[in-house]
């Protein structure tokens, strides 16, 4: 029994497995025949959107071509047109070049048969030429025959005449242009120099090579001499003076030409005297201190001088000359309140003539440099000035001034023009400077004889303290160019042959004199 329900229970799990798979099968089989059918409708879709695109591409194709065909048609309607109009300019261009050549066929034969008449002509004037030729021969040769003199002859007269005339031409001509040229510049170079010297007057100077020191009572010249003179050398010692020790009451004078060793040595005395300790330590001690403090002072005046004139930055070496030149002093004049007076009217005239007014200033400023190094070194203060900017790096135009305001190196720049004339306008106003009356009168002795040594001059008189020639001329021997002849060869002899401040007048006097008495 049990035997055949087991049967029965597999024969059923296999009649429900068989079942299974036949379900299966019939599943399997409807989605199949569904996906064929789903895969016919996509292909039907696919195959009318493909016919679709293929259809709007041709359209699209067919656009753009009708497009395409339009442009390219508009292209060559254009390039048509183009060329069409550069055909009738290369016609009308042919047009013209065919007149042209018209023209120039015209003219070439113009051209010859003018060319056969200059011809014509120029050998007629040949013809004449030679005609007048023979004639001027005929003529000379009868002139000859006539005056007795040959042809040579004839023209060196004939030169002889003719240079005679120019030359008084010429005189006259130069006298002409120089009274103008004088009336134009005059009126100008007054303002100039009138701007130029204004305010810049400084004080009047003396030249010295001694100080005085004022002492308190007589006695204090015994412990200025000190026990056995021991003060006074270690005084002379010290600073490199000589001090004098006279009658003089309460005064003792300090003689050097070194003026920065006599002012050290003034000062000294004068903070000894008024310390009331001298004896030789305290004065070493004292002279040190003393010299310390003029260089300071030295640097200060240096300083305050760049500074006021604004000439720029400049080496610290050159500022300290500079303060040097306060205490020195040429024919009267104190150095310094020179050079700085001069680089006011260099600065000013500068200014007027459209010039650097800065570096005509440095220059004024240093032309006189070398004066703070000739006492202690050998050589001109020229070259003692210029050596010592040129080691600084100073600038051309400072370097040329210095060398060229007294006229030992030509003047290359304008700018060493105007310091040489601001040194002369310095030098030569009244009370700037003065000088020995040997001197004064050697000057007016050399002025009269550079006068007298021209022919046909009566008598020279050098007047206005020199600053003016009179000449008389002999009425007979000179004419009025003659004079103005003798007026300019004096003058460049004065310019050559003598040195002298400010300029100096040349006049030449020619007078004629006629008289008869009557009985």
């Amino acid at each position: 029994m049990n035997d055949i329900k087991s049967l029965y229970l597999v024969l059923t799990g296999i009649v429900g497995i068989l079942i299974g798979l036949l379900v299966m099968a019939l599943i399997v089989r409807a989605q199949e025949k569904k996906a064929r059918e789903s895969a016919i409708d996509i292909v039907e879709e696919a195959r009318v959107k493909a016919e679709e695109i293929t259809r709007e591409a041709r359209a699209e194709a067919r656009r753009d071509s009708a497009e395409h065909r339009a442009q390219v048609e508009s292209e060559l309607r254009s390039r048509r047109n183009d060329l069409e109009s550069q055909e009738n300019i290369m016609m009308t261009r042919e047009k013209n070049l065919n007149v042209r050549d018209q023209s120039l066929t015209d003219k070439e034969r113009n051209n010859d048969r003018r060319s056969n008449e200059i011809t014509d002509k120029i050998q007629k004037l040949d013809k004449l030429e030679a005609e007048l030729n023979s004639r001027l021969d005929s003529q000379i040769l009868e002139l000859q025959r006539i005056s007795n003199l040959s042809e040579e002859q004839a023209k060196a007269e004939i030169l002889d005449q003719v240079k005679a005339e120019m030359e008084n031409e010429i005189i006259g001509f130069m006298r002409d242009q120089e009274d103008e040229a004088k009336s134009r510049s005059q009126e100008v170079a007054r303002n100039i120099i009138g701007l130029a010297i204004q305010g810049s007057a400084q004080e009047e100077a003396q030249d010295r090579t001694v100080s005085v020191v004022s002492l308190p009572s007589e006695e204090m010249k015994g412990r200025i001499i000190g026990r056995e003179g021991r003060n006074i050398r270690a005084i002379e010692k010290a600073t490199g003076v000589d001090l004098i020790i006279d009658d003089t009451p309460e005064v003792i004078t300090v003689s050097c030409f070194d003026p920065i060793r006599r002012e050290v040595a003034k000062m000294s005395l004068e903070h000894l005297i008024k310390d009331g300790r001298i004896q030789p330590s305290r004065i070493e001690e004292v002279v040190y201190k003393m010299q310390k403090e003029l260089d300071d002072k030295i640097m200060k005046v240096g300083e305050d001088a760049v500074f006021k004139l604004g000439v720029g930055k400049m080496d610290r070496e050159l500022i300290k000359l500079v303060g040097k030149l306060r205490y020195r002093y040429s024919y009267g004049q104190n150095a310094l309140d020179h050079s700085l007076e001069v680089a006011h009217i260099a600065g000013v005239m500068a200014a007027e003539l459209g010039l650097n007014q800065s570096l005509a200033k440095r220059a004024g400023l240093l032309h006189d440099i070398g004066k703070a190094l000739d006492f202690e070194m050998e050589g001109t203060h020229i070259e003692l000035g210029y050596k010592v900017a040129k080691k600084h790096g100073e600038d051309e135009v400072v370097l040329n001034s210095i060398q060229s305001h007294h006229g030992d190196v030509e003047a290359t720049h304008i700018i060493s023009n105007l310091v040489e004339a601001a040194d002369t306008l310095s030098a030569a106003r009244p009370g700037a400077r003065y000088e020995s009356f040997e001197n004064y009168i050697r000057r007016l002795e050399d002025l009269e004889k550079i006068g007298d040594s021209f022919k046909g001059v009566k008598k020279s008189y050098a007047i206005q303290a020199g600053r003016e020639i009179r000449v008389i001329a002999i009425p007979d021997q000179l004419d009025d160019n003659g004079c103005y002849r003798v007026a300019r060869e004096i003058k460049e002899r004065i310019e050559s042959e003598l040195t002298y401040p400010g300029q100096v007048k040349v006049t030449v006097i020619r007078e004629t004199r006629a008289s008869a008495t009557a009985k």
